[in-house]
Order: C-alpha cells, then sequence, then structure tokens
C-alpha cells in the first residue's frame, strides 16, 4: 500500500469515525438538562410562551428544560450567548423578530449575526400588537389620541421595550406628525408600567402581556398593527385604516434557534416535538388565549422565513426613519 492510498484510507475511517459519534450522541439526545434561553424579562409574551413550550418540551424530551431569562440590550444579551453555546442541542433559545429581524438595522454594531450563527429550529407563533393608553388617559380611539397630542405636544411621549413597540410607534409617530419623545425600556412589563402611570402617553404592546391591564381597565386599546382586523380582538379597528396608510402593517413573530452548525437528527429531533406541541389542541388554545396566532413550521420552512423577515424588517425599519443608534 504506497503512501498516498494509505493517508486517503486514514482520513476515510477518521470521517466515518467521527460521522459515527455525531450520529450516536444524535440518537441518545437528550441526556441530560436543556437550557431554554428568552431574550426578554419575566412576564413578557416571549417569556410565557417559553414556559408554556417547555413544561412540554420537557416531557416529550423526557428531560429537564430550564428557561432562563437573559433580558437587556434588545435580545442581543441572549443572542450573543447563544450563538456562542456549544451546538450540541443543550442550549436553545426562543427568540423574535427583535433578535433576528430589527436589530441589524437598528444597532450600528451587532456581536451576532441573525443568520450565519444560528440554526433555525421551528417557528411558534405570531403576536399582533396593539395601541394602548393609560385608562386614566381621557381619548377613546385614535382620532381623539391625535387630537389629545397636538394640545399636549410638549409632554407627549411613547414607552417601548422592544423593537416591534420601537418600530411601530415611530412609524405611527412619524406618519401622523405627533413629534413624540420616545422612551426606552428593558422590557414591555416596564413600559406598560410607566404608560398605566401616566409616565408615558403611549406603547405598542402585544396582547399577551397587555391582557391582564386591559381587563382591569389600567390600559385601553385603541388599534392593532395588522393588516386586518384580528380574530384576537375583532372589536379593534387596525391602524392602518384609523390614519389611512394601508402599507402600515407590524406584527411581531416567535421561534426557536440553537447555535449554528447543530446535528441535524437533534435539530430534526428538537423540531419535531416542538411542531407537534404548537399543533396540539391544547396549546393551540393556550396561545390563542394569551394573544397569539399560532404558527407551527419545522426547520425547513422556519429558515428561509426567517430570512425573509430579515429584509421586510429592514424595510419597515427604514420607512420608519429610525437611525441605527
Amino acid at each position: 500500500m504506497n503512501h498516498s492510498l494509505r493517508k486517503i484510507l486514514t482520513a476515510s475511517c477518521l470521517a466515518a469515525a467521527l460521522a459515527g459519534g455525531t450520529a450516536a450522541a444524535s440518537q441518545s439526545y437528550p441526556t441530560k438538562e436543556v437550557r431554554f434561553i428568552t431574550a426578554f424579562a419575566a412576564g413578557s409574551a416571549s417569556d410565557i410562551v417559553a414556559r408554556l413550550i417547555a413544561e412540554r418540551l420537557q416531557a416529550a424530551l423526557h428531560q429537564p428544560v430550564i428557561v432562563e431569562n437573559k433580558a437587556g440590550a434588545s435580545g442581543q444579551i441572549a443572542a450573543n450567548f447563544v450563538a456562542k453555546a456549544p451546538p450540541d442541542g443543550y442550549t436553545i433559545m426562543l427568540a423574535t423578530n427583535t433578535t433576528h429581524s430589527a436589530n441589524p438595522y437598528l444597532f450600528k454594531t451587532l456581536h451576532y449575526d441573525p443568520i450565519k450563527d444560528f440554526t433555525p429550529i421551528a417557528q411558534i407563533c405570531n403576536f399582533p400588537f396593539v395601541l394602548a393608553v393609560s385608562g386614566k388617559l381621557p381619548v377613546s380611539n385614535i382620532k381623539e389620541l391625535l387630537a389629545y397630542g397636538k394640545k399636549h405636544a410638549s409632554t407627549l411621549s411613547y414607552a417601548y421595550g422592544n423593537s416591534t413597540g420601537q418600530v411601530s410607534a415611530a412609524a405611527f409617530d412619524k406618519v401622523t406628525g405627533l413629534a413624540a419623545t420616545a422612551v426606552p425600556y428593558k422590557s414591555s412589563p416596564q413600559a406598560m408600567t410607566d404608560v398605566i402611570g401616566g409616565r408615558a402617553s403611549f406603547m405598542f404592546a402585544d396582547l399577551a402581556s397587555a391582557a391582564g391591564y386591559i381587563q382591569s381597565g389600567k390600559l385601553k386599546l385603541l388599534g392593532v398593527t395588522t393588516n386586518k382586523r384580528t380574530a384576537l380582538a375583532p372589536d379593534l379597528p387596525t391602524i392602518a385604516d384609523a390614519i389611512h396608510q394601508p402599507g402600515f402593517n407590524l406584527a411581531a413573530w416567535v421561534g426557536i434557534f440553537g447555535p449554528a452548525g447543530m446535528p441535524k437528527p437533534v435539530v430534526d429531533r428538537l423540531s419535531t416535538e416542538i411542531v407537534k406541541i404548537v399543533s396540539s389542541e391544547d396549546m393551540r388554545q393556550r396561545l390563542t388565549r394569551l394573544g397569539a396566532e399560532p404558527t407551527p413550521e419545522p426547520a425547513e420552512k422556519f429558515g428561509p422565513f426567517v430570512a425573509q423577515q430579515l429584509t421586510i424588517w429592514g424595510q419597515k425599519v427604514k420607512e420608519a426613519g429610525i437611525a441605527p443608534q
């Protein structure tokens, strides 16, 4: 056997051994607890969804699935952490359009690539966002809010705790000419607290985190950001109709990722179990009650969707006139 042939055979054997090891590891996955990272604070929509998924995923995998909140910097802390984690399936992330669609256009420097640094696993749901004001504010519709804004221009402000809230509010502010002051918060629950208390005039929030405040009368809803009325709040008019801007159409999406380079058998296992969980009637009902629209899709469909949304949100940020920080 000549030297070249020996090198080829050695390399082939090594590759086969490595492939066999990966396959064996994937077949036995998981053998320990799975860390499930969320990008936003406890009480936020993504945190609520993560805990619902984790409870059922734990039963399906027969291993603990531990939810960890790594809030801050519009989801960058969580995304950076997961992007650098070992791609073995033991660290996954519940992410949103904030981390994977809007942040690349909202920040001059981003320490992760939303496409190259992650493995798409499954799409979960969409969250229609709503225009909310304090229950104490003397307005009951968008027309009255605009009139109120003109009378109180010097004190008018909007709060936001994520990119959907930021882009929606900035776009609304620009097309209506309100010129309200933008006030950033670490998370939506904190922003909501200040809107309720009158320290900010309005915000765009997801129905999930706002639901309790709406029922108690602490928040009033004036419109929805989608281009059609949502079945989750059928009496609520669209922002597009209220301000005569047909192009006003923004909704948040939620999905699950792992670090780039995860073994396909592990991705397939997680994707199959998660899609099954979200497709169940029980979970669909739970998500709908939270103000979410279930959209279960496997990894092979979720990946192209994420790439498409990256382009769409880039255009939305540009139209809203938001300069990168």
